[in-house]
């Protein structure tokens, strides 16, 4: 049925297909149809970071920014559901139009910008739901907070959320909100990360259990950078890595009429320098630090390699927007197998 919904949804603007498609989401929810456009996964339960998870497939931050769909997308099948990234303060975004697919390349380029309507509306949105399943949150700083003071905004969202979710990735990463990426410069890194993992373990005194703190990094770094990113990761230490956001290179899309667009490349043309990263952080990280795999995912064998180059977890975002829920139970099949040898 997808196949048919993506017709019609890739005849609007990307940025509204994504509100249509979301919406019809929920009435399919709501209405107890959704079990016509999905196949439920078979359970491949996974433990990462204290957590135990029905299977290793997730949803990455973005989709839902503002926790508004949580039982629809969990209801798909997914093994956890990741939502965000959510500011302090609501914020508006880029100027529209900041979203673009690529149909050719299986691509999206994008530069939202953190649009979500703050950390206290998505609060609501959580403590309302239902939550049958694993819930993570995505939390960033307001595009208007100077660096210097980021660790305040971080800080704030995750006094807000900890009590919320299963556990919470710290967004360092997004190409979209100038300087972000600065924060992962290893002396910054250092103080910045120190900064909140001293929170995290005050909060989990406060609520009586301990929510895993991840860090989510681009794949557009170094080796010296990924060098100087695992020391700091590694002492502080982190409960997991999620590699990686999107990425500004336009090697994979050279010649592309959008190539020239502002923004985070996402999809197929991704899925190579993502995993290499990740391969590479797997080597540098300490075999003690869950990594999630994310970027590029479109089939099931893509879900496996990321296992095989080093992730517990895998995430997709833009692969459902091009193969739509029926991913999530291939990604989950050929992870099975993969462990099974087969």
């Amino acid at each position: 049925m997808y196949p048919l919904a993506r017709s019609f949804l890739f005849c609007l603007d990307a940025e509204r297909a994504h509100g249509i498609g979301l919406s019809a989401l929920e009435l399919a929810y709501r209405t107890g149809t959704l079990a016509t456009v999905t196949t439920r996964p078979a359970s491949l339960k996974t433990r990462a970071f204290g957590v135990d998870f029905p299977n290793p497939v997730g949803l990455a931050a973005g989709l839902d920014k503002n926790g508004q769909h949580i039982d629809a997308l969990m209801a798909l099948g997914f093994g956890f559901v990741e939502v965000g990234t959510v500011t302090p303060r609501p914020q508006s975004g880029n100027p529209k139009p900041r979203m673009f697919r690529l149909p050719e390349h299986n691509a999206v380029i994008n530069r939202l910008g953190f649009n979500n309507a703050g950390v206290d509306a998505l609060v609501r949105n959580v403590e309302r739901a239902k939550r049958h399943g694993i819930l993570g949150i995505n939390i960033g700083k307001n595009k208007d907070t100077p660096n210097e003071r980021a660790a305040e905004d971080y800080i704030h969202c995750m006094e807000r959320v900890y009590g919320l979710a299963d556990y919470i990735t710290v967004n360092i990463s997004s190409p979209n909100t100038a300087g972000l990426r600065e924060l992962q410069e290893a002396e910054t890194l250092r103080r910045f990360i120190g900064e909140l993992r001293e929170v995290q373990e005050e909060l989990g005194g406060v609520h009586g259990h301990r929510v895993p703190m991840l860090v989510k990094i681009a794949p557009d770094l170094s080796d010296e950078a990924m060098d100087a990113m695992a020391a700091v990761l590694n002492a502080a230490p982190v409960d997991g890595v999620v590699i990686g956001n999107t990425t500004l290179d336009r090697e994979p899309i050279e010649g592309h009429k959008l190539a020239g667009e502002p923004g985070g490349l996402s999809g197929q043309p991704l899925y190579a320098k993502s995993t290499a990263v990740l391969r590479k952080m797997r080597l540098r990280l300490d075999d003690k630090i869950p990594l999630v795999g994310v970027g590029g995912i479109l089939s099931g064998g893509d879900a496996a390699g990321k296992v095989a180059a080093g992730a517990t977890l895998v995430q997709f975002y833009t692969g459902m927007i091009f193969r739509g829920p029926e991913l999530i139970a291939e990604c989950v099949t050929s992870i099975k197998r993969r462990r099974e040898g087969a």
